[in-house]
């Protein structure tokens, strides 16, 4: 055994440099450093798996409670949550309003959708659900309206879904 693990000492010792492996081991270590630095959905993916292990439905499909009166694309599906908007966008401070029927306590929750504004619209997981939406002339209950009133975009990336409280 001694002899095989000096051969291969003595082999990787001829065929590289000290700087070589200076070199190289800065690269790996520098490699370890940025790594916890990479962009994962750690927040938006533990907001997801703990609403539907609560059974409330999986919050990144157009059937979830909250999206009674949905319309445009879960921002759970661009980097953000149901709560919460992606990195890079800001939230609107305006909403329509619905009310949804919580499947498990069966009472009625008031539910703001707000846009998220300030980049191109995400493209994925588009949802349009209409319970409740109402024409124009009634604005806080029209789904169709960009509500990126108060931002500096008009811009929307994606929809939020923000459960205000019961409907009394």
């Amino acid at each position: 055994m001694d002899a095989l693990v000096e051969r291969i000492t003595r082999t990787v010792a001829m065929r590289t440099s000290r700087r070589g492996i200076l070199g190289m081991l800065g690269r790996v270590l520098l490699g370890a450093a940025v790594l916890p630095l990479l962009p994962v959905d750690r927040i938006s993916a533990r907001a997801n798996a703990a609403a539907a292990d609560a059974g409330e439905g999986d919050p990144l499909s157009c059937d979830y409670w909250r999206y009674c009166g949905f319309d445009g694309s879960l921002c759970g599906c661009c980097g953000g949550s149901t709560t919460e908007c992606p990195p890079g966008t800001m939230m609107s401070p305006t909403s329509w309003v619905g009310t949804c029927k919580h499947p498990l306590d069966g009472k009625e929750y008031i539910i703001g959708y707000r846009d998220c504004c300030g980049k191109d619209n995400c493209g994925r997981c588009f949802c349009q659900n209409n319970k409740g939406d109402m024409p124009l002339y009634r604005t806080q209950l029209d789904n169709g309206v960009t509500w990126c009133f108060g931002t500096s975009s008009y811009v929307v990336n994606c929809t939020t879904a923000v459960k205000l409280g019961l409907k009394s």
